[in-house]
């Protein structure tokens, strides 16, 4: 369609990076949240006299809450617009992050980071598919990723508030929480002036208001650069208007297709390996490091090394979407967090364990942003939002099994075995992205899923 291929081929430049500083710093307080719990543990569990196994309820609370609010953004996203739920998601989170920060017990505490996690999820799930229809296909794969990079830059500011704010005043970990909660007023106030999605205003039939956006996004671009903007190339692909309502039902119906079954397969499957390994590594490199011998406060430091592995890790690979695609370099990331999942198992001091934690850190968080990439592409627009939840919501469960299954493995496999376990999980994500994954490099988001969301749909 015409409208689509005058957005698809505006040059990236001011308008489009002020949209992913906006989505950007919404990732940057999903991580800070979802990081800072490691370091309220220690603190909260003195406060209440709390057993392990209450601690590890308040681990697994983020990623419970995550694994419902991405599930529910998707399918709100789809129906009433990408827009409202960034809006309504940032909201929820920042009001629950606060309560949590003042709960007198640890029930309204525990309560309190499960609705939190439910904000940041939604939040999560929401952006990346949002932004990637305002960006031209050539240059998709490097801006979700480094939208998806975002995230190190909270788990980095995490690292630093458990260094420095929780030991050093009394109620440091109330502190902290609210440090994590209150900047987001100011980013819902900078969010009031996103424009909503053209694709979803076309697919709800809003062409008007589709225009208008793509016509005042075509004038700041023309202002940024400076330059006439390029010529409107014909659309091969138009895309499909006559869709469902979604909700859950018809949206898994659909994406178990036979025409979508293989897309849905391999990309709920990476999400579960990433997720699984990533917050089975993140959830436990503290303890292992106490483990072996050296202090909390010390252990905290080599965190923040490790956390901050995660930045050129993120950055590289948005780098390399566009040169490789995106399902070889979601491969390998993979591949490199099995090797270095590996390496890390054959490690026993201090400082190899944070060296190899480091080289984990960079390939894992990587993929992430091949994954964040690559997700968006392979889901028709009328239910992309609900896809993009979907898959994130299984990769959830990863997050929320990795913690047990590691703590029962630590018990009787060792340090050597659960990372042994983690190579093995990612090894599988390898084979199955390289076999059965989508090339989606360069190509335009009807041309990857309009002719497959046609045919599922008739």
């Amino acid at each position: 369609m015409t409208l689509l291929a005058r957005l698809d081929r505006l040059p990236l430049s001011r308008p489009h990076y002020l949209l992913l500083l906006i989505g950007g710093l919404g990732y940057t307080f999903d991580g800070m949240d979802s990081a800072v719990v490691a370091f309220l543990l220690p603190s909260a569990q003195e406060a209440w006299d709390l057993s392990n196994g209450q601690l590890g309820f308040i681990g697994s609370a983020t990623p419970f809450g995550f694994l419902f609010g991405a599930t529910a953004a998707g399918l709100l996203g789809d129906r009433i617009g990408r827009k409202k739920v960034m809006m309504y998601a940032l909201a929820f989170y920042a009001v629950f992050s606060v309560v949590a920060a003042f709960a007198p017990n640890y029930e309204i505490f525990l309560g309190s980071r499960v609705l939190a996690g439910a904000g940041a999820g939604a939040e999560s799930a929401i952006i990346a598919p949002f932004l990637s229809e305002f960006v031209p296909a050539n240059r998709r794969g490097w801006f979700i990723g480094a939208l998806a990079g975002f995230f190190s830059f909270g788990f980095v500011m995490a690292a630093l508030i458990g260094r420095f704010v929780v030991p050093t005043f009394d109620d440091g970990w109330r502190i902290a929480q609210v440090i994590t909660a209150l900047p987001i007023v100011m980013l819902l106030w900078w969010r009031r002036s996103l424009p909503e999605s053209p694709r979803f205003l076309l697919q709800q039939g809003r062409t008007d208001e589709a225009e208008a956006v793509v016509a005042d996004l075509e004038r700041r671009v023309e202002q940024a650069t400076g330059a006439p903007l390029p010529p409107v190339p014909e659309s091969a692909v138009a895309p499909v208007t006559h869709t469902p309502k979604v909700n859950l039902l018809n949206a898994l119906k659909f994406l178990w297709s036979p025409v979508m079954a293989r897309r849905t397969a391999v990309i709920w499957l990476v999400w579960f390996v990433i997720t699984f390994s990533y917050y089975g590594f993140f959830s436990w490199i503290p303890t292992l490091l106490v483990q072996r011998g050296i202090t909390v406060t010390k252990s905290f430091e080599f965190s923040i090394i490790i956390y901050l592995a995660q930045i050129p890790g993120y950055f590289s690979a948005a780098w390399l979407s566009e040169r490789l695609d995106r399902k070889n370099t979601i491969a390998i990331y993979l591949g490199g967090s099995a090797v270095s999942a590996f390496w890390l198992s054959q490690m026993d001091s201090p400082v190899a364990i944070t060296v190899a934690g480091a080289v984990l850190s960079f390939f894992l968080n990587g993929t992430y942003a091949g994954v964040y990439s690559y997700t968006p592409e392979v889901f028709p627009t009328w239910i992309r939002a609900t896809g993009s939840g979907l898959s994130s919501a299984f990769g959830r469960v990863g997050s929320i099994l990795a913690p047990t299954i590691i703590g029962l493995s630590a018990a009787s496999l060792g340090f050597a075995g659960v990372f042994g376990l983690t190579t093995a999980v990612l090894v599988a994500g390898v084979v199955c992205v390289v076999v059965f994954g989508l090339a989606t490099a360069g190509r335009s988001l009807e041309e990857l899923t309009e002719s497959t969301a046609e045919e599922a749909t008739k």
